[in-house]
């Protein structure tokens, strides 16, 4: 299973093989890595790195699909005035991600929109000013949200969600037993009222409340028509808090044992996490004073950058330290990989954010200190705000957080219940479905899926107390 193998991505691959996968020689790194695993004498760790590095060779070509000429020929059509040059030059600042392929210099399909969402600067070259309007209505309704709760003590919204898969025509194999999983919000923490309202095309399976990552599963023949989903609702409630740290002390929560722990391959206490957190910490001793001195760090130092799928990454935190880049779920594991091993507690929460304008994936992370217990902090849209200029949401996003949330994680690479019996589209996380047959699990391009905000509304706040199982 993979959740028992994963520590193996910990491991150095040979260094013949590194370059090979650095060249982008996919079809003779399949064969070479072939031999080795058919290798009696390798050690067991080490046949599954390369058992497991097979798996990630599969999803990083399809992750680059542009040629220079291909994306300098997008860049020209979405942004006034680009030449070569500058396309040359945001390849060496580390603004758009690129591997080779076959030799071949190839770019990652999210490039462009890692450009304009983080480059102030190309803002008024974009044509399309469409591209730009989700920034500032999201802005807008941060703003106003921050203020509500600032004047209020927090704020409280009911949601009515829906959430449908289905497979896509050529991957239906008719009358073949299949197992579906869809994400449901964890009830605790924000989350209240839980609801589920109507699901199909089978009864479903609904896993505990307070399971790491929930999710309620279909088992059945497939049919070429089923569309499984689940349509729910909930409430969330955020309070506000400005905590200070005069009265911020240590402690534990003791009922979450691992909230110190490393969590191999990417909560780790690496050489570059020691030396970074030391850096950040000059001595300080106060957890509320070391986790916002990691927060600052985070987002004031590197950007935002969208990334290929996590499983092809040895090490997310290392990626954003070596990089100075990296998207939310990057900036929550830095977070919490850098806090624990300053002694702050620190989780991981995902699922979705649900704005009235747009549902969408996103992760975010908590830290525990008391007196206040558990505090959340969102170091991606930290560090947008802080990009962006507005100090007000810079300094919410540490200790607060916006009601427009749907967690539906509170562990990463957590198994499901029931568990998939094969590798997950998304191995680590639960924010989109995951869908197997007895002898295969179907990546996301297998199948098609919709989240979709069906209704909300703002509703009274009532501070969560009790609300939080830890």
């Amino acid at each position: 299973m993979f959740y028992e193998d994963a520590f193996c991505l910990a491991l150095p691959l040979p260094e013949d093989i590194q370059h090979l996968k650095h060249y982008g020689d996919y079809d003779r790194l399949v064969r070479v890595l072939d031999l080795r695993i058919a290798d009696e004498k390798l050690p067991q760790a080490l046949r599954r790195r390369l058992q497991m590095e097979k798996r990630i060779i599969e999803r990083i070509p399809g992750a680059y699909p542009y040629t220079f000429d291909a994306a300098l020929a997008l860049l020209q059509k979405e942004i006034r005035g680009v030449t070569a040059q500058e396309l040359e030059e945001f390849r060496d600042r580390g603004m758009v991600d690129w591997i080779y392929l076959n030799g071949e210099v190839r770019f990652q399909n999210s490039f462009l929109s890692t450009l304009i969402k983080v480059r102030p600067e190309l803002e008024e070259r974009v044509l399309n000013p469409e591209r730009l309007a989700y920034k500032k209505t999201n802005a807008g309704i941060l703003d106003d949200t921050v203020r509500e709760m600032q004047n209020s003590g927090g704020a409280a919204r009911r949601w009515h969600m829906r959430h449908a898969l289905r497979i896509k025509q050529e991957f239906v194999r008719e009358g073949k037993e299949i197992l579906v999983h869809l994400p449901l919000p964890v009830e605790y923490d924000c989350v209240r009222g839980f609801r589920l309202l109507n699901s199909g095309p089978v009864p479903g399976y609904v896993s505990d409340p307070y399971a790491p990552q929930r999710t309620i599963s279909f088992r059945k023949p497939l049919a070429e028509k089923d569309v499984f989903f689940a349509e729910y609702e909930f409430e969330t409630h955020m309070r506000w808090t400005a905590p200070d740290p005069d009265l911020a002390k240590g402690g534990f929560p003791a009922d979450q044992p691992d909230a110190l722990a490393e969590q191999p391959p990417h909560i780790s206490f690496s050489p570059l996490i020691r030396e970074t957190a030391r850096e950040i910490a000059e001595g300080e001793k106060n957890p509320l004073i070391l986790a916002r001195r990691v927060y600052d760090f985070l987002t004031k130092r590197p950007i935002y950058s969208y990334v290929r799928s996590y499983f092809t990454y040895p090490d997310l935190p290392a990626q954003m330290l070596t990089g100075m880049k990296g998207d939310c779920g990057i900036f929550a594991l830095s977070f919490i990989t850098l806090c624990r091993y300053l002694g702050v507690p620190a989780r991981w929460q995902s699922g979705l954010y649900c704005a009235p304008h747009d549902v969408g994936c996103h992760d975010w992370a908590q830290f525990y200190c008391e007196p206040w217990g558990w505090l959340p902090v969102d170091a991606s849209f930290g560090n947008a705000t802080w990009h962006a200029g507005s100090a007000l949401r810079h300094e919410f996003y540490f200790g607060n957080l916006d009601p427009f949330r749907l967690p539906a994680a509170r562990a990463f690479q957590a198994p499901f219940d029931p568990p998939k019996a094969h590798l997950r589209s998304d191995p680590y996380d639960n924010q989109s479905g995951e869908a197997e047959y007895p002898d295969m699990g179907l990546m996301s391009s297998q199948f098609e899926e919709k989240c979709e905000m069906l209704e909300w509304q703002a509703i009274p706040y009532g501070a969560n107390e009790g609300a939080d199982r830890a």
